[in-house]
């Protein structure tokens, strides 16, 4: 057996996302399910370093999943040979820095997006990386879920047609800290921090479109902090800086028509906390997370606009479910595998810093459009 051990400095693990989604869900699913079988004489087992600055929570994560190493010294961990990989989880304002210099350590890169605050430094990032010779690449989880995974596959095999419009909605309510604790971090809602929708959630339909419905070529994007005050994890009232909701419309160069709303201050009347209709010539969809319904042309109904009366039509129940032929793991797991398959085997991998960059850009572009209130070009990087 040709066994690839990886050594892997994970930044950043005490979050939320760093917690549930790379460590528990991912690396340790992945460890626990005996490492990555290629073939029948090929093994990739991740070794993970958790790396953070509050030594108590590293010590508890690290019990928490079968005694791990831990460290709060980052810098003699990238001056670590056993370490191959960098990934980065923390706030956005500290990973620049820290992936830049893990580029500098001769690391591997992997980390979660925004891959940076500003364009200019998500391309350096890039830029680096591909100078140096590392692989790299940026968190796009969102590609490999049951529910897009099912669109997709209505995309490829021609269902709908001629694609028109994209409709997204996003969101739920996230309590303010005063009647019951917050289920997001206070720092999303401080501009200063890093916090904000528009540069959180920008970056998932930046890759989200362009993967599925084709390149972004503009964007019209209205954002608001509809709640001024919220309560932070220590009970204490603060004022948000950043923006909690935002509308926007983007044009393709496939000449759809992509809105998508985001919002953590929507109650959710819908089939799931993220949705995405899908209009075309010959048939309509709708995907959440995990489910997918369609409508074909020929099974469309006829209404008849008379709010006289109550409506004969069931328009729920004009749906039809597309099938769960196959099992899909956890979306961050399936692509934290094929980014060890790339270290360790060198598989193609095209979710690289770059398009961490395009997110970022579209993310700035559409606060610059919410301050001038136009629509803006989205030049090719």
């Amino acid at each position: 057996m040709n066994i690839h051990n990886i050594g892997i400095i994970m930044n950043g693990v005490t979050g939320r996302m760093g917690t549930n989604q790379h460590l528990a869900r991912s690396i340790a699913a992945i460890r626990a399910q005996g490492g990555i079988q290629v073939g029948t004489d090929t093994l990739i087992m991740p070794e993970p370093i958790l790396v953070g600055r509050n030594e108590n929570k590293l010590a508890a994560l690290a019990t928490a999943h079968g005694d791990l190493p831990y460290s709060t010294d980052l810098e003699s961990l990238l001056k670590d040979d056993r370490y191959s990989i960098y990934f980065d989880a923390q706030v956005t304002p500290r990973r620049f820095a820290d992936v830049k210099a893990a580029i500098a350590a001769g690391k591997h890169i992997y980390c979660e997006k925004p891959s940076a605050e500003t364009t200019a430094q998500a391309l350096e990032l890039h830029t680096l990386a591909e100078a140096a010779g590392v692989k790299h690449g940026v968190v796009q989880d969102k590609l490999w879920l049951p529910g897009f995974l099912k669109l997709k596959h209505l995309i490829d095999t021609g269902f709908f047609g001629k694609i028109l419009s994209v409709r997204g909605e996003f969101g739920y309510w996230v309590f303010t800290g005063e009647d019951q604790p917050a289920q997001r971090p206070s720092w999303n809602y401080r501009k200063e921090d890093g916090g904000g929708i528009i540069s959180d959630m920008l970056c998932h339909w930046r890759y989200l479109i362009d993967n599925l419905f084709g390149n972004v070529t503009s964007v019209s994007c209205l954002g608001a902090t509809h709640i001024p005050t919220r309560v932070d994890e220590e009970g204490k009232p603060y004022p948000c800086t950043a923006d909690d909701a935002a509308y926007a419309t983007f044009l393709t160069d496939q000449d759809i028509v992509c809105h998508f709303n985001s919002s953590w201050c929507v109650r959710v009347r819908r089939d799931d906390l993220v949705t995405l209709q899908v209009d075309g010539t010959e048939g309509s969809a709708v995907a959440g997370l995990r489910e997918c319904v369609t409508q074909h042309a020929a099974n469309t109904p006829k209404p008849v606009w008379n709010p006289d009366v109550d409506s004969p039509i069931d328009f729920n129940a004009g749906w039809t479910d597309v099938p769960t032929n196959q099992v899909h793991d956890n979306a961050f797991k399936v692509q934290w595998e094929m980014f060890l398959r790339h270290v360790a085997l060198d598989e193609p991998f095209r979710w690289k810093l770059k398009e961490g960059a395009k997110g970022v850009q579209l993310a700035e572009l559409g606060i610059q459009s919410w301050e001038e209130r136009r629509w803006l070009d989205v030049p090719e990087l």
